[in-house]
């Protein structure tokens, strides 16, 4: 059995917003410390929890042990089952239909509402009209560098 590890999957509950900077103090620490913590995971779609990946609970407990905006003790043992379509990436298009009001997230235009009018899957394209904008000029920009703020409610404006 040498080069197999033994170890079992926990969820622990954070305050909402701080997982990844949970996730990097427990990692920093359960190094630091030498545990048996293999991986830590905060999965954009779980908002308040954090998955840690150890060989066993006490080692847990020994390293969420007085952290700030960790909410709670270790939420018994989860299976990957649970977890695994958190794990797999999604294509950036996924979820989002024409109509739909974005918030472009990066690139020249960050911060500016729009409109979707038009999704190239293959490329991970959005075609956007800009709200702000008085007269309507297309823009093409990544689907990775928007955030879907309100579905479908532009529909007529398109």
């Amino acid at each position: 059995m040498s080069g197999i590890r033994q170890s079992q999957l926990y969820a622990i509950r954070t305050t909402v917003g701080q997982e990844k900077s949970v996730a990097l103090l427990i990692a920093e620490r359960a190094k630091s410390l030498g545990l048996n913590i293999y991986s830590v995971i905060a999965p954009e779609e779980m908002k308040g929890y954090v998955i840690i990946e150890a060989a066993a609970r006490h080692e847990v407990h020994q390293v969420i042990m007085g952290l700030r905006h960790v909410r709670s003790k270790v939420i018994g043992n989860i299976s990957i089952e649970e977890i695994k379509h958190f794990l797999i990436p999604k294509p950036p298009t996924e979820g989002l239909e024409v109509g739909d009001v974005v918030e472009v997230i990066g690139g020249p235009f960050k911060g500016e509402k729009a409109v979707i009018t038009q999704i190239k899957p293959d490329k991970e394209e959005v075609t956007l009209q800009l709200l702000s904008s008085s007269y309507p000029i297309p823009i093409i920009v990544n689907a990775s560098y928007i955030k879907l703020i309100e579905k479908g409610k532009h529909e007529g404006m398109i």
